[in-house]
C-alpha cells in the first residue's frame, strides 16, 4: 500500500468513526458501537475500554472480542487489580498513544488458566481526553502483534480523541437535561401553589362564610365536610410541591430533609461526617429516599423522634435513617413487604448501591444506605 493510499485509508476510518460518534446519545452505548467499528475498520481483533474517574477508580465501559482468558468468571482479570497501562495513567505518566510491551492481565490469565490467550500478548493503549480533561484508556490487540507504528498510534490517538469529545458533548447533553428537569419541576410547583393551592384555600373561606348565612344544620354539615375535605387537598397539595421542590436542598439534603420533617412534625437529629457537596443525581435520590422514610414514619411508627447520619468516605456516600417507633416484622429473606420501601431499594440499586433495613416490632426502623460516589460502582 502506498502511502497515499494509507492515508485515504485513515481519513476514511476517521470519517467512519466521527460518524458513529455524531450519532451518540448513551456512552456506554456509544464505547461499545464505536470500539466495534474500531476494530472493523483497521483489521484489528480485539480491544476494551476503561473509563477512569479522577480518584483514579476504573471499570471496563466496553469491550469487543475478549479472548476466553480475559473472560473467566464474568470478565473478572479486567474488573479487578492493577496493570501497566492503568498505573502509568494514574500516575499522571501516560499522554500519548503508546504500545504496552507485553499485557500483565494477559499474563496473569496465562499462568493462572483462566483460558485461551489466543496469541495475544501486547497491546496498545491511547489515553481518551478532550482539551485538558481525561477520561480514560482506549486499548487494541491482535493475535502475534507485537508492535504498533508510529502511523497506527497516529491513527488510534486521532480516534481516541473523538471519543473523548464525544463523552465530554454527551456528559454536558445529560447535564442541561438533568437542569432542565429541575427546571420544570420548580415551574410545575410553582403553578401548583400559586393556581390550585389558592383555589383550594378559596373554596374552604367561601364554605366558611356560607356557613354563617344559613340555620339549617344539614347544609352546615354539609359545608363543614366541605372545609375538612378542602383542608385535607390543601395538605396533599403542600406535601406535593416538597416533592416537586424540597426546601432546602439547595442548602444541601440534610437541611432538605429537616425541614421536610419540621412539615410533617418529627424532630430529627443529624449528625453529618464528610459530607459538604454532592452530584445531584445522588443528591435527588437520597432525596426520595429519605422523603419516603420520614413519610413511614409519620404514618406508621408511633414516634415523632428520628436519627439520620450522612457521611461521605472514601468512594461511598451513606444515610442512615433511624427511628425508635413500634416498627415491624421484617424477614431480609423474603419480599420487602411495602411498595414504598421496595421503592427506596430500587432507587438505590439502580446506582450500584447497597439498601439494609432493619426492623423489630417494639424496636423500631433503620434504613442503612450506601450509593458510590461514581456511576460506574
Amino acid at each position: 500500500m502506498t502511502g497515499t493510499d494509507k492515508r485515504i485509508q485513515d481519513l476514511n476510518t476517521l470519517k467512519i468513526i466521527a460518524e458513529k460518534l455524531n450519532e451518540a446519545t448513551n456512552i456506554k452505548v456509544m464505547l461499545n458501537d464505536v470500539l466495534k467499528e474500531l476494530l472493523h475498520v483497521t483489521d484489528l481483533s480485539t480491544g476494551w475500554i476503561f473509563l477512569i474517574d479522577e480518584k483514579g477508580h476504573y471499570k471496563l465501559a466496553a469491550d469487543h472480542d475478549l479472548p476466553t482468558g480475559l473472560t473467566w468468571k464474568q470478565k473478572k482479570p479486567m474488573c479487578e487489580g492493577g496493570c501497566w497501562c492503568v498505573d502509568r495513567y494514574q500516575a499522571g505518566r501516560l499522554k500519548k498513544a503508546i504500545n504496552i510491551i507485553s499485557c500483565k492481565r494477559i499474563e496473569e490469565a496465562i499462568e493462572h488458566n483462566w483460558g485461551e490467550t489466543n496469541g495475544i500478548t501486547h497491546h496498545a493503549t491511547v489515553p481518551l481526553r478532550a482539551g485538558k480533561e481525561n477520561f480514560g484508556l482506549l486499548n487494541v490487540a491482535s493475535p502475534n502483534k507485537k508492535h504498533f507504528s508510529e502511523e497506527e498510534l497516529a491513527l488510534l490517538e486521532s480516534v481516541a480523541f473523538q471519543i473523548g469529545t464525544a463523552i465530554k458533548r454527551i456528559q454536558l447533553v445529560e447535564k442541561e437535561r438533568a437542569h432542565a428537569l429541575v427546571k420544570e419541576r420548580n415551574r410545575l410547583a410553582q403553578d401548583l401553589h400559586d393556581s390550585v393551592n389558592q383555589l383550594l384555600f378559596s373554596i374552604m373561606l367561601t364554605a366558611r362564610g356560607t356557613k354563617e348565612m344559613t340555620d339549617q344544620e344539614d347544609v352546615k354539615e354539609m359545608l363543614t365536610y366541605m372545609q375538612e375535605l378542602s383542608q385535607e387537598a390543601l395538605n396533599e397539595m403542600k406535601d406535593l410541591i416538597w416533592q416537586l421542590r424540597p426546601q432546602g436542598l439547595e442548602d444541601g439534603i440534610a437541611t432538605a430533609l429537616i425541614h421536610y420533617g419540621n412539615v410533617l412534625g418529627l424532630n430529627i437529629s443529624c449528625d453529618i461526617e464528610g459530607v459538604c457537596t454532592l452530584p445531584q443525581y445522588i443528591e435527588e435520590e437520597l432525596w426520595r429516599i429519605g422523603q419516603e422514610a420520614l413519610n413511614n414514619c409519620k404514618k406508621h411508627a408511633e414516634t415523632t423522634e428520628m436519627n439520620v447520619a450522612l457521611s461521605k468516605k472514601d468512594v461511598y456516600v451513606k444515610m442512615m435513617i433511624e427511628d425508635r417507633g413500634r416498627g415491624f416484622h421484617y424477614d431480609e429473606s423474603v419480599a420487602i413487604p411495602s411498595l414504598g420501601l421496595k421503592g427506596m431499594k430500587e432507587r438505590v440499586e439502580r446506582l450500584n448501591g447497597n439498601f439494609k433495613l432493619v426492623s423489630m416490632p417494639g424496636k423500631g426502623t433503620k434504613i442503612d444506605v450506601a450509593i458510590p460516589l461514581s456511576k460506574g460502582g
